[in-house]
């Protein structure tokens, strides 16, 4: 796209693929699955002509970025060292300590696993999507789920390695990642064997209003390249993720945040979710919410879906720590 510039970069052992345009107070942008840095092509456009230095880097496993062979090199930890590694290189300590940071579905996630590790480097925080849900040793987050939804929910069907990297091979790489990125109903997930989006396959899949034929192409191209098993890997690790992360229990994410999801968020919906928001416990696990936005009919693809008022919100935010 006109005037954002690649380049990579050599980032805790692997190259990083990032994109960026504009100068200013850096904002870090981190995409979920399965998407890239190009899932944050209106921001990057959008917040750079405001006067922020916009970057976007595809994680690790993603796109134009190395992707490791092992599943257990996929871990919070291993990817919040790439990020710190990142920051190192664009934004040294000693001209930028601290930067802004955007993420949406697994880059909230790892948001806030950066901020829970390294609030120093962080000025403010806005996520979409994903809340922080905090580590609690009485649930395994993998055994949960499936005591919950059963074996066909897709987080348990991503568990096995080269299991369901088979099944999207017999329907298309390409057709599983356009499933997954036009999936913007409010249930549940699920990926039964032998029929894993419920749609004929001589039929094309029904993009959103969001997403052009040129976008679909571009994720389809990169991720026929490149496989989709780095990105799973991300699944496979909420396990060893939970463990890593107990020594941080009972801490609260302690850096000004602001969120925001739509309704029609397959994670809204989550058994808790609704109360944990609105009634109390996200703000006492999140101490500097600034607020928490629920947007009437947006799915979970919130800022491809409503781009403009996603680029104003983080303006606003942003422009009060400068």
């Amino acid at each position: 796209m006109e005037g954002i510039q690649h380049k990579t970069v050599s980032v805790n052992g692997i190259n990083m693929h990032i994109a960026e345009k504009g100068e200013g107070p850096l904002i870090l942008f981190l995409h979920g699955f399965p998407e890239l840095w190009y899932s944050w092509r209106n921001q990057i456009n959008g917040l750079a002509a405001l006067g922020y230095r916009a970057l976007a880097p595809d994680l690790r496993g993603y796109g134009g970025t190395d992707a490791p062979d092992s599943v257990a090199d996929y871990t919070c930890c291993h990817v919040v060292g790439d990020l710190i590694a990142l920051l190192d290189t664009v934004a040294p300590p000693e001209k930028e300590d601290k930067v802004f940071v955007v993420g949406h579905d697994w880059g909230a996630i790892i948001a806030w696993y950066l901020c829970l590790f390294r609030p120093d480097r962080v000025k403010a925080l806005f996520n979409l999507s994903v809340p922080f849900i905090p580590y609690d040793p009485r649930f395994k987050p993998v055994e949960s789920w499936k005591a919950f939804y059963g074996k066909d929910h897709y987080i348990v069907r991503f568990q096995e390695p080269g299991v369901i990297e088979t099944e999207f091979a017999e329907i298309g790489v390409r057709r599983a990642v356009l499933e997954l990125l036009s999936y913007r109903v409010p249930d549940p997930l699920y990926l039964p064997k032998g029929n894993l989006f419920g749609h004929p396959l001589d039929s094309p899949v029904n993009l959103p209003p969001w997403l052009s034929k040129k976008d679909a192409d571009y994720y389809a191209t990169q991720f026929q390249i490149t496989g989709i098993t780095g990105a799973l890997n991300y699944y496979r690790n909420f396990d060893r993720n939970w463990e890593l992360s107990a020594p941080w229990w009972k801490s609260q994410i302690k850096v000004p945040v602001k969120f925001a999801m739509g309704d029609l968020d397959l994670v809204y919906t989550m058994p808790g979710m609704k109360d944990y928001i609105h009634n109390g416990g996200f703000k006492r696990d999140v101490p500097f919410l600034e607020e928490a936005l629920v947007i009437n009919g947006v799915s979970h693809w919130i800022h491809q879906e409503i781009p403009d008022q996603i680029n104003q919100l983080l303006f606003d935010f942003f422009s009060k720590f400068h």
